[in-house]
């Protein structure tokens, strides 16, 4: 019996059962959906470790199934992206989606998207039984529901927003660098096209300023990486 589950939401048939066949190799189970509205349908009924949703579908895109999805539940989603549009990555994993992979792509950078994101998922797990809630001044984590709050208000994140804040606010006042954020957010070495990080950076950014005054959270250390700024009292 496959352990992990892959829900495909694509509507070309034939690359959809090339990499039917490719995953179940690799020990998935995989079903598969071809457009927007069946995709949802499945995705919000059925229980699957992981959703590999592409952009460009019939019904209505790989957008607003990821808007509409993320509205009742945080499975992980890898989409897939025309190469050369930074818009849709930047919308995806602005409205949830935990990674991109642009087309065409080779199938096994795909599987080893999907396996980092699948860990990650399961890291988080691991770590949520021994923390129960982050503090640094006015920001609290709390890791087993990917709540945060700031002054006790809400801040809506997706989960890899949460990673990030998260290995940022262990290590608040020193510097992380991309490297690492990326082995620890992302689950993949740092490449020099791959934006993802900094997108999540920009976004967190936004969401933690939001409604609040002051210096910003997270500062940039040019050509090192990142730090979450501890306010000295």
């Amino acid at each position: 019996m496959a352990e992990y589950s892959l829900l495909l939401i694509d509507d070309d048939i034939e690359l959809t059962e090339l990499l039917t066949d490719y995953f179940k190799a690799e020990g998935f189970a995989v079903s598969a959906a071809h457009d927007g509205p069946s995709g949802l349908e499945r995705a919000l009924n059925e229980d699957f470790s992981l959703i590999v949703l592409d952009v460009m579908l019939p019904g209505f895109n790989g957008l607003e199934v990821l808007r509409r999805l993320r509205a009742q539940k945080k499975v992980p989603v890898l989409m897939l992206t025309a190469r050369g549009d930074d818009i849709d990555r930047i919308v995806g994993l602005e409205i949830g989606a935990d990674d991109y992979l642009p087309k065409p792509f080779n199938a096994r950078e795909l599987v080893a998207r999907i396996r980092a994101v699948l860990r990650r998922t399961e890291d988080r797990a691991v770590a949520t039984s021994e923390v129960q809630t982050l503090v640094v001044g006015d920001l609290e984590l709390v890791p087993s529901s990917l709540g945060c709050r700031i002054q006790g208000e809400p801040v809506a994140l997706t989960s890899a927003e949460f990673s990030l804040l998260e290995v940022l606010v262990k290590a608040a006042g020193k510097v992380v660098s991309r490297e690492d954020l990326s082995e620890k957010v992302l689950g993949r070495r740092l490449s020099p096209y791959d934006r993802s990080l900094d997108v999540h950076v920009s976004n967190l950014r936004k969401k933690l300023t939001r409604g609040t005054t002051g210096s910003e959270r997270i500062k940039t250390v040019r050509g090192t990486g990142y730090l979450y700024a501890v306010e000295a009292n």
